[in-house]
C-alpha cells in the first residue's frame, strides 16, 4: 500500500511480505491533544498480513485486523493478479494494471440489539468483499495511480447501502533517490444522498473522503511507511464505508507500516 490505496507492485514469485499496520488514536479534537497523548494511547485498528508470491504475476494475502467500531476481529483472504507491467522501452505497456479481490469474515459476536453494524444473523451477514482495479504509471521519478474499487457486504444497518462504489488514487514523490519518498492518497466513497441523510438525522453522523498523507522510509531489508489519515480503520471493506472522522476536526492519526521480505 501507499497509505489506504494498494499499490500494482508484486512481490515476486517465492517471495513473502510479513507486514504490521498499525493505525492510532485522533492526534487533535474531542478525543485528542495532550490528555490522550496525541492519539498515542490509543490503538484504532491493526492489522498483521503475509503476501506471498506464487507466482511472477500472482500473489495472495491473508492477514488479521482489529477493527475499529462495533465490526470488530477481522480475517482476510485476499488475490492480486497483475495484468500488466510498465515497460519504459515498450510503449505497447504504458501502464501498470493489477487486480485485486479479498474476502473478509468478522468473527466478533453478535448483537442482541437490532439494526446495529454487528447485528449478524446468519454467517453471510458476516462477510464484506472487495473488487479494486489498480492503475499506475511511472513518469520519470515520480508514481501516479487511480483505484476504482467496488465494495459490498452482506449485511448493513436498515439505512445504509450493503454495496457502494468508491475512487481512489495515489501519488509518490522521490524526496531522496532510493531513500525517503513522499506519499499522498485519498478516496472518495459514493454514497447516495438518502443514505448520508439518515444517517445525519439518526445518528447524527456525517461521513467524509479518506485522505492520507506521509513518508516511504526505505532500509535494508525493510520499509518503513510513517502516515497520517482520517480513516480510523485499514482495511477497504470498512474504511470505505464507515470513515466518519474528519481532517477538519482534528480526527486525524499517526500511522504506520513495517514490511520485512523473505526468500521461501
Amino acid at each position: 500500500k501507499t497509505i489506504n490505496t494498494r499499490t500494482a507492485d508484486m512481490i515476486g514469485a517465492g517471495q513473502m511480505e510479513f507486514n504490521v499496520t498499525h493505525n492510532f488514536g485522533d492526534i487533535a479534537g474531542s478525543n485528542g491533544g495532550i490528555k490522550r497523548f496525541f492519539g498515542l494511547d490509543n490503538a484504532t485498528d491493526i492489522r498483521i498480513g503475509f503476501h506471498i508470491g506464487v507466482g511472477k504475476t500472482t500473489e495472495i494475502v491473508a492477514a488479521r485486523a482489529k477493527g475499529a467500531g462495533l465490526v470488530q476481529s477481522l480475517w482476510e483472504l485476499g488475490i492480486k493478479q497483475q495484468l500488466m507491467q510498465q515497460m519504459q522501452d515498450d510503449p505497447s505497456k504504458p501502464l501498470s494494471i493489477a487486480l485485486y479481490a479479498n474476502a473478509v469474515v468478522s468473527t466478533e459476536t453478535s448483537n442482541p440489539f437490532p439494526d446495529q453494524d454487528n447485528s449478524f444473523g446468519k454467517f453471510s451477514d458476516r462477510l464484506s468483499h472487495i473488487i479494486q482495479l489498480i492503475i499506475a504509471k511511472k513518469i520519470n521519478a515520480v508514481s501516479l495511480q487511480l483505484n476504482p474499487t467496488f465494495m459490498s457486504r452482506g449485511y448493513a444497518v436498515s439505512y445504509d447501502q450493503r454495496s457502494m462504489f468508491a475512487l481512489g488514487g495515489a501519488v509518490r514523490f522521490p524526496l531522496v533517490k532510493n531513500r525517503l519518498n513522499l506519499v499522498v492518497d485519498y478516496f472518495h466513497p459514493f454514497r447516495s444522498k438518502e443514505s448520508k441523510d439518515s444517517f445525519k438525522i439518526k445518528d447524527n453522523q456525517s461521513f467524509y473522503g479518506i485522505f492520507g498523507a506521509g513518508f516511504e522510509i526505505i532500509t535494508w531489508g525493510h520499509v518503513f511507511r510513517l502516515n497520517f489519515t482520517n480513516a480510523t480503520e485499514i482495511l477497504e471493506n470498512r474504511f470505505i464505508p464507515r470513515t466518519i472522522t474528519s481532517w477538519g476536526k482534528g480526527q486525524f492519526r499517526w500511522g504506520f507500516t513495517v514490511a520485512r521480505n523473505f526468500t521461501l
